[in-house]
């Protein structure tokens, strides 16, 4: 997983934490009107009434239900004016995604969402919100990059030469469709792990599993260690060259990841890679200022009208 799609859901990373117990029936707006106007596009208070329970179950109770929906509404505006599309497919892979963390079927996850009053429809609206606002603060860093390739040169002639692992990994997937997650999911584990336990090599992987249906390997090249998707890089990092990681349960089905070969890399990626961690670390240019800026930035050029 990206670091988009790992920031793109930690607004809701506490929902089920609460969510269980405070979903209860929460009557849907009888009436609706418009409160605010941003830039032409209206923001109902039915919109405001869904985040406000949105941000109840995240307990974030004094957080601007307004306000949230205005930025959203810009940060979408952007989006659009930077030619930035979010498909349905990778909505509804991060809502599935999202269940399956929390141990619940989608259907399980529409029904709680349904009775805290926040709708399906709505978290799928902030979820194609926030990967599509990640791309922006994307492209708004590396349009404002000069001061931090200036930083990469400087550290690479001071003498550091930072480095990094370099993996070649193989991820083999056992696929469980949704209509048969419940049924089939336990024995595709044991087979996942049969084939895990007696893993040759990456070279022998694809005879290993030949005969076996809905089995998929997939060769994932080259990965820095600081590009390790955030749910596999412990594992991967656990694992010895030549290893496999443990099998576990992902939206897909059931998956290990075999690590084909690893090497230590060095170069301008992985300088860059490094800085970038260290810049984290110290919690300098950190996103979370960088979208505040941006934000206000749009704010400022906006015109905005509260009813």
């Amino acid at each position: 997983m990206k670091s988009g799609m790992k920031r793109l859901l930690c607004a809701g990373a506490m929902l089920l934490a609460v969510l269980l117990p405070a979903a209860g029936g929460m009557q849907a707006a009888s009436a609706s009107e418009i409160k605010y106007i941003v830039n032409g596009a209206p923001i109902t208070s039915f919109d405001i009434q869904r985040r406000a329970a949105f941000l109840k179950l995240q307990r974030r109770g004094g957080a601007n239900a307004g306000d949230e929906m205005v930025n959203q509404v810009l940060h979408l505006q952007e989006m659009k004016k930077l030619k930035i599309n979010v498909s349905d497919q990778q909505v509804n892979d991060a809502y599935k995604n999202f269940a399956t963390s929390n141990k619940l079927t989608i259907q399980q996850l529409d029904s709680i969402l349904a009775q805290s009053g926040v709708s399906t429809e709505h978290f799928k609206d902030y979820i194609r919100a926030q990967i599509g606002w990640n791309q922006a603060l994307a492209l708004r860093a590396r349009s404002s990059g000069t001061n931090e390739q200036d930083a990469i040169r400087q550290m690479m002639k001071s003498g550091q030469e930072p480095s990094t692992t370099e993996y070649v990994l193989q991820q083999v997937i056992f696929v469980v469709p949704d209509r048969d997650r419940g049924k089939l999911l336990a024995k595709r584990k044991r087979e996942a792990q049969q084939v895990r336990d007696h893993f040759g090599s990456c070279e022998t992987s694809r005879d290993q599993v030949k005969g076996m249906i809905d089995v998929t390997v997939r060769n994932l090249g080259r990965v820095l260690e600081p590009e390790l998707p955030p749910d596999w890089a412990e594992l991967v990092k656990a694992a010895k060259q030549g290893g496999v990681t443990k099998v576990r349960e992902t939206p897909r089905g059931v998956e290990f990841i075999a690590i084909c070969s690893t090497r230590t890399a060095s170069d301008d990626k992985v300088a860059q890679l490094v800085f970038e961690q260290q810049q984290a670390k110290e919690g300098k240019n950190s996103t979370e200022e960088l979208s505040k800026t941006y934000t206000e930035e749009l704010r400022s050029k906006s015109q905005i009208a509260k009813r």
